[in-house]
C-alpha cells in the first residue's frame, strides 16, 4: 500500500437522538445519527404487520407480480 493516502481509522462513538450510544470503527471520531436499531420501528417490533403487508401488495400490483 502507498504511504500517506489512507485516512486515519478511529474508534468512533455513535450517539443517537434517543440517547443510545455505541462504539464502532470509522474515519470520523464522533458520529450523530437520528435513528438507530434501538429506536427504529422495524427492529423494535413496533411496526405493524398490516402496514408492511400493504406495502408488499402495492409493490406487487405496481409491478404485476402474482
Amino acid at each position: 500500500m502507498r504511504e500517506g493516502i489512507h485516512p486515519e481509522y478511529h474508534q468512533a462513538k455513535v450517539v443517537c437522538n434517543c440517547g443510545n450510544e455505541f462504539v464502532t470503527g470509522s474515519t470520523k471520531e464522533d458520529i450523530h445519527v437520528e435513528i438507530c436499531s434501538k429506536c427504529h420501528s422495524f427492529y423494535t417490533g413496533q411496526q405493524k404487520a398490516t402496514q408492511a403487508r400493504g406495502r408488499i401488495d402495492k409493490f406487487n400490483r405496481k409491478y404485476g407480480t402474482k
